[in-house]
């Protein structure tokens, strides 16, 4: 009589069965299925708010960096908004001695930002082949590879690079982090991350209001031959999340 319970019940049999907790089963009678919203024309004085948003900067004791991101924008954002970002958080962040990247609570992000984020803090040349992602929809296999050109100066290889975790970090901010972990650009500080994927599709079960969420997409490392989902991506440093910041600092 309460499908809820009974989205739950078939849920943890589905975890139980096949060991992958990002597949889950839910009564939604009130579901729309989002639609990518086409990039806005918005003044850039909104988008500038929107960034500020979802971007906190600051430069702590000791010339040190510290940018908490939240999301991570795409291709197309970050081309329109490129000044932007310079202006108001790379410039500032670019003469600093390490750098702390924020990600506890980055729960979401695009694909095509990852060889963005992890370009800045890797050489020109050669290119770095980053990431493949295989999407079974398609069955096509994307390369992502580290950019020759940038917007604004990169931070450079030999400057320290610390990244913060929780285990609520989630999804394209841990592609983001193994990267630069298996890179040997990165010291992660804080808890294993979530282990979710790439990409989830929601699929209707026939003419109900239940749902099935499924991963479609796997992103496989070429240093390791593995992928960071499910297990999540394992800190250098283990500590608790609200303790990460301050180890960060200390090292």
């Amino acid at each position: 009589p309460d499908p809820g319970t009974l989205a739950s019940v078939l849920t943890e049999g589905v975890k139980n069965t096949i060991s992958d907790s990002r597949v889950k089963v839910t009564y939604e009678p009130e579901y729309v299925p989002a639609v990518p919203p086409a990039m806005p024309d918005i003044p850039p004085e909104q988008l500038a708010g929107m960034i500020k948003a979802t971007v906190k900067v600051e430069v702590l004791d000791g010339n040190i960096a510290y940018l908490k991101i939240q999301h991570i924008i795409g291709e197309e954002m970050a081309q329109k908004v490129g000044p932007l970002l310079l202006e108001y958080i790379w410039d500032k962040v670019l003469p600093t001695s390490a750098m702390i990247l924020d990600f506890r609570s980055a729960v979401s992000g695009e694909l095509s930002g990852i060889p963005y984020i992890v370009s800045y803090y890797t050489d020109s040349e050669p290119l770095i082949h980053i990431d493949s992602v295989y999407d079974r929809p398609s069955d096509i296999t994307t390369e992502l590879w580290s950019m020759p050109t940038l917007l604004g100066k990169r931070y450079g290889t030999s400057k320290p690079l610390m990244i913060l975790t929780s285990k609520n970090t989630l999804g394209v901010a841990e592609d983001v982090a193994y990267c630069l972990k298996n890179l040997k650009r990165a010291t992660i500080v804080g808890e294993n991350t979530a282990g979710g994927t790439v990409k989830i599709d929601k699929i209707k079960v026939g003419d109900t209001d239940f749902y099935v969420s499924v991963p479609v997409a796997k992103s496989i490392n070429p240093i390791t031959g593995k992928s960071w989902e499910i297990d999540g991506v394992a800190p250098h440093v283990e500590v608790p999340a609200e303790d990460a910041l301050e180890t960060a600092v200390a090292i």
